[in-house]
């Protein structure tokens, strides 16, 4: 998201806004928001309609669907074949931001590089930012992890795939036989859980703004840039071997990056590209690019969607052994509030690449191509 506030508006007030986004927004292992609880037939709205029931409830505004991949709903989600431990798992998560490396950062754009594609974005210099990342939470996870036994158990009695694998992450199922088709419309229905959570959790951090800030919608004129996914399976309409197909591409741990002039773009977006957002670490920078022609012919419109790991959370914990974190991320001008006893030390800025240099090879390969870069200002974490 951007605002219409500069750096220095937002600096001053930096601590309250953070404590009340925190407890906005709950975060953590097994976090829940105690004032807002979804019936059962909500739930099932919510894997039906994605970010449009959110809206419908009065969380953001219609205009926002533009900006969320697939206007926030996945078309063919079937909330019956998530299992009811995912639902359950799913209602006392919703509205949560979860652990690990999910995160809200609050930002600043330090520099520009396309000043045409950041004026479609709504980007300026010194202009406060606000990132997202958290997904479908623990019902996606369940419903990966019951078809995966449904997988292996159909294997075992030879009605599906060739196993067994020397890694059960590797069972699979065929897109067009039964199970197949059961699993994607499972996983669009934790889609449409994840666009739905993402919707309100921007509500409410718009929400804490005002409060910490004292101010309107009309001074801080919050808006969404582009919501998009990193973990996700499309149907889509490529060129194989020069001629144009139907294609499922699995984008996991990679992001969509649509060139200029696609189809599937909002009208604001259609000169410059998608936006693609690259999120670095705590203590470093992240980025916006936009999509490229290269992406389209050479990784299915698809671009990196973070830095990457470079030390596993067991290795960082031991890393940050005997360092005191949070005071250096402090000192070097980025406050954090983290729920988790050890997520500082997973999450320290060493545990991940550069960014910088994971940017420069997309932005070299002319898959995606930089925009802006942002520096944090002060982080939240479960």
């Amino acid at each position: 998201m951007t605002l219409a506030l500069g750096r220095e508006e937002v600096t001053c007030r930096l601590n309250e806004l953070l404590n009340i986004i925190f407890k906005q927004v709950p975060c953590g292992l097994g976090s829940k928001r105690q004032d807002f609880k979804l019936t059962n037939k909500q739930l099932d709205q919510v894997l039906l309609k994605g970010a449009r029931w959110a809206v419908k409830q009065g969380f953001g505004q219609k205009e926002d669907l533009q900006f969320i991949e697939e206007m926030g709903e996945m078309k063919e989600a079937d909330p019956s074949l998530v299992s009811e431990k995912a639902k359950l798992r799913g209602l006392k998560q919703f509205g949560t931001l979860g652990s690990g490396n999910h995160f809200i950062e609050i930002g600043w754009v330090e520099e520009i590089y396309d000043k045409q594609a950041a004026s479609d974005f709504g980007l300026a210099k010194d202009q406060v930012t606000i990132t997202v990342h958290t997904g479908s939470r623990g019902l996606g996870y369940l419903v990966c992890d019951d078809f995966l036994h449904s997988m292996i158990r159909e294997q075992a009695e030879g009605k599906g795939g060739t196993g067994p694998f020397p890694d059960r992450q590797l069972t699979y199922a065929y897109l067009n036989s039964k199970m197949g088709h059961h699993y994607f419309a499972a996983m669009n229905a934790a889609a449409n859980y994840a666009f739905c959570n993402r919707q309100l959790i921007t509500y409410w951090i718009q929400q804490s703004l005002e409060m910490s800030l004292g101010i309107s919608p009309a001074q801080h004129r919050m808006r969404l840039v582009y919501d998009v996914c990193h973990n996700i399976a499309k149907k889509e309409e490529h060129l194989v071997k020069g001629r144009k197909q139907r294609v499922c591409v699995h984008r996991k741990g990679a992001t969509r990056a649509l060139p200029p002039g696609h189809p599937l773009l909002p009208a604001p977006y259609q000169k410059s590209g998608q936006p693609v957002l690259i999120p670095g670490d705590m203590g470093r920078c992240s980025f916006v690019l936009k999509g490229a022609e290269k992406a389209l012919t050479n990784t299915f419109a698809s671009s990196c969607h973070g830095a990457g790991r470079l030390l596993s959370r067991t290795a960082a914990k031991k890393s940050a052994k005997g360092r005191n974190i949070r005071r250096e991320l402090e000192d070097s001008g980025i406050k954090v509030r983290i729920a988790g006893k050890h997520t500082l030390a997973e999450e320290m800025p060493e545990a991940y690449k550069d960014v910088n240099e994971v940017v420069d090879v997309m932005h070299g390969a002319g898959i995606s191509f930089k925009v802006a870069k942002l520096r944090p200002l002060g982080v939240l974490k479960g």
